[in-house]
């Protein structure tokens, strides 16, 4: 399999990736380590911005790193026949009180995925569900189209 072009995918490409999909892997930094997780997530198009509920357990790794102000970072990929698509963005998570959210930015958490408790072994009331608002310094894509045949 070789790579037959690499293309970067323009501001409305990009726009238009992100809201087709829902979910990608938020990377989390800080000093040394690293930290990634799986996440769904809500694209606010006009202003460019991520929104997602971050779910945890009060002594869990993923808390303390978001406790620590991370520097973040969301791949969101896919793989379509012999195209391969992802959209890389980089800034900081900011925590959203729910009392602070305005009705637009609702809308967009409605579209991010609910978490599935199920999935925890502790009940919902031990649980921290946290809203963040991504807004990336940087929002870059890229189209990679290989050649099968080789």
């Amino acid at each position: 399999m070789a790579i037959d072009q690499e293309t970067d995918m323009g501001d409305a490409e990009i726009d238009e990736f992100l809201g087709e999909h829902e979910t990608g892997v938020l990377s989390l930094a800080r000093t040394d380590d690293p930290y990634a997780i799986p996440i769904s997530y809500g694209y606010d198009r006009d202003e460019r911005e991520f929104y997602m509920r971050l779910v945890s357990t009060p002594e869990s790794e993923k808390r303390e790193f978001l406790e620590s102000s991370p520097a973040a970072r969301l791949v969101v990929y896919d793989e379509q026949d012999s195209s391969y698509r992802s959209v890389i963005a980089t800034g900081s998570l900011e925590n959203i009180p729910p009392a602070e959210l305005t009705p637009d930015q609702i809308a967009q958490y409605g579209q991010a995925k609910r978490p599935l408790f199920e999935i925890w072994a502790q009940g919902k009331e031990d649980l921290d569900i946290e809203l963040y608002r991504l807004d990336p310094d940087s929002l870059n894509g890229r189209r990679t189209e290989v050649d099968r045949e080789e």
